[in-house]
């Protein structure tokens, strides 16, 4: 039975292709006047354009992956959604919170294009935040107990 269907599924596709070589054959060819616009170049702005969108695609769908996959306040299970993780469990909540600041590209790429800015007045607050350790400040810090 297996051996009749694979006759059949050969002479089907036999007949839709023609009986001729798919991969030499005159019909899928492209035309003479498109090689020769190949040749000159006329698709460089259209590859240019292609290529941009294509670059601006993929850092947006990185952009949103990062935000739902890492991000602290995005919670997937419902028992953490119906509290409020940064007064139950803070450690957790910082602990995100750092490695969602430290794995951020974009954050990274403004660190290093911001380096050579001048202020006028300096600012200790806005620092350098891929050098330094995040400063939490947690209820623990100022003696009251988060719930258990």
């Amino acid at each position: 039975m297996a051996f009749r269907a694979t006759a059949h599924l050969k002479s089907m596709a036999k007949s839709v292709f023609g009986g001729r070589p798919t991969s030499t054959s005159p019909l899928l060819q492209p035309p003479p006047e498109f090689k020769a616009r190949l040749a000159k170049g006329d698709f460089v702005p259209v590859c240019i354009a292609t290529g941009m969108v294509v670059v601006s695609s993929s850092l947006g769908m990185y952009t949103a992956l990062h935000q739902l996959h890492s991000a602290p306040n995005v919670h997937l299970k419902k028992s953490r959604r119906e509290t409020i993780p940064e007064v139950v469990e803070p450690e957790n909540v910082a602990a995100e919170t750092e490695k969602f600041v430290k794995k951020s590209f974009f954050r990274k790429l403004a660190h290093l294009a911001g380096l050579n800015r001048e202020l006028p007045v300096p600012n200790p607050i806005a620092g350098d935040i891929c050098s330094r350790p995040l400063q939490v400040q947690t209820l623990k810090d100022i003696g009251v107990e988060p719930k258990t």
